[in-house]
């Protein structure tokens, strides 16, 4: 099991046919750094693809999640290029669920 301790969403878009160099190399764009234990999400532009770029302390992981059909529900209308997801909000977002609707321990507070 991969031990992830952060969650970030990056709200602007990244080209699907990045690898890992290339992925790695946006992290540090838009995160300043990839910090262990921690794992950052990108979504393509049509917002039907998305890669997560995991550091586990030793190297890096890159993982790639595809929806069949409609989107993932990005973060477009949040300010800035980053935000941090809890556990649930990343379990929805993979799902393509409104994931911005909830807060901690899965209580909804944005209608």
């Amino acid at each position: 099991m991969i031990r992830i301790d952060e969650i970030w969403l990056a709200t602007e878009p990244l080209d699907m046919r990045a690898g890992p160099d290339t992925a790695l190399a946006r992290v540090v764009q838009v995160f300043g750094s990839a910090r262990p234990h921690c794992a950052y999400l990108f979504a393509n532009k049509r917002g039907n693809r998305m890669k997560v770029l995991i550091h586990d302390g030793l190297g890096i992981w890159l993982c790639a999640r595809r929806l069949n059909r409609g989107k993932f529900h990005w973060g477009e209308s949040w300010r800035g290029d980053q935000l941090r997801l809890t556990d649930e909000q990343l379990s929805a977002l993979v799902q393509g669920l409104p994931w911005q609707r909830l807060g901690a321990e899965g209580v909804i507070s944005v209608l």
